[in-house]
């Protein structure tokens, strides 16, 4: 925005410069016209004239000196913001990738979601109804978590290691029973990793 800012005020400097130097150049063209007609014949109106012919050569001169000083910074503004429009359409094209990238994966997350949703509602219908009062109560206080493996006589819900005693309870305990782990009181889920 400030380059192009700056490059417009450069075109209307620019054409203000012009203008000006057309002015003197109209009016050294006039007084050219006058001193060649032979309509003024006094010698100090010839002076005068032919004096201010010199100061609007060197008027115009100076004139067009800064309509070329400007015409390079309009040049420099100008390539300026090109360039800044290059910039800014290669990171639109990466925001407008990452954009489209991140909502393809938020479908692959709802779809997957909604699957895994699917599934536990399978799975809960097969689980006895007193199992899911109790798994659901212990989730709401876990922060969403009502079981966990026992692995490697570790739970993985507080990742701390059953002692002994513990162990033996579980050993002990039959494969329908509901076993919590002590420390987290989360359910237990055995599977042959246990290391009971």
């Amino acid at each position: 925005m400030a380059a192009q800012t700056e490059e417009g005020d450069c075109a209307r400097e620019q054409t203000k410069a012009e203008q000006d130097v057309d002015q003197v150049r109209q009016r050294a063209v006039r007084d050219q016209q006058r001193l060649d007609s032979g309509a003024v014949t006094s010698p100090k109106d010839l002076e005068n004239l032919q004096r201010e012919l010199v100061s609007l050569a060197k008027r115009q001169g100076d004139l067009e000196d800064v309509v070329l000083e400007v015409m390079e910074r309009r040049e420099s503004a100008q390539e300026r913001v090109a360039e800044l429009t290059e910039r800014t359409g290669a990171v639109q094209a990466k925001h407008d990738d990452a954009t489209s990238r991140r909502d393809a994966a938020q479908g692959g997350l709802d779809d997957e979601a909604a699957s895994v949703t699917k599934e536990r509602e399978v799975v809960a219908g097969s689980v006895p109804a007193d199992l899911m009062k109790l798994y659901e109560k212990i989730r709401g206080q876990q922060g969403g978590v009502g079981a966990a493996k026992l692995f490697q006589r570790r739970c993985e819900g507080c990742r701390l290691e059953l002692n002994i005693t513990e162990l033996n309870e579980v050993r002990a305990a039959a494969p329908g029973t509901v076993v919590r782990c002590e420390n987290c009181r989360r359910i237990l889920v055995r599977t042959s990793e246990s290391g009971l």
